[in-house]
């Protein structure tokens, strides 16, 4: 089980996770993997020793080795980036001394209201509308992610080839 401090930390992440989402996953591709029963996040929930859920807690009370595995970031996010937004989250649940309600076992059976985000424009539009996210990006950092991430959006989209839009733009460069 987790302290106190751990559950609010826990529960500061999930409170924040449709935004983070766009700081976890910042290519369009993705967002792929939180679709269907593929053992990557599709909800905002908590399970123990869960490698469906997005947050998993992996210990036991007592054990020094007991963490909270956050499971939404993807391989091309920036870790400066995807770091600092756990960390703000993280802090703004242990002020706002915030619950993490129940684990869950089903992590696929959450409710609508716990989905993360299937699209870059959703998650975009998730993080501005989180104050604490974009209060430690800095409101210059948060709008230049948004500009350059919606043109990513808007070369996908007139892309004659979608797929091979993808390889060529996120392939080549990581």
């Amino acid at each position: 089980m987790l302290s106190d401090i751990g559950a609010h930390w826990l529960a500061g992440l999930r409170e924040h996770a449709h935004g983070m989402a766009a700081l976890c996953s910042p290519t369009l591709a993705g967002f792929n993997r939180y679709r269907g029963s593929v053992m990557a996040p599709q909800s905002a929930v908590w399970g123990f020793d869960n490698r469906g859920a997005m947050l998993r807690v992996v210990g036991a009370a007592g054990d020094p080795a007991t963490r909270i595995e956050n499971r939404m970031a993807e391989p091309m996010a920036n870790p400066y980036l995807a770091l600092a937004a756990q960390v703000w989250a993280g802090l703004d649940g242990l002020q706002r001394r915030l619950e993490p309600g129940a684990a869950v076992e089903q992590p696929y059976a959450a409710p609508a209201s716990a989905r993360l985000p299937i699209s870059l424009g959703a998650a975009l539009a998730a993080l501005a509308d989180d104050p604490v996210l974009t209060q430690g990006l800095g409101a210059p950092l948060a709008q230049v992610f948004d500009t350059v991430k919606r043109q990513e959006i808007k070369r996908f989209e007139a892309a004659p080839e979608p797929e091979a839009w993808l390889r060529r733009e996120y392939f080549g460069r990581y």
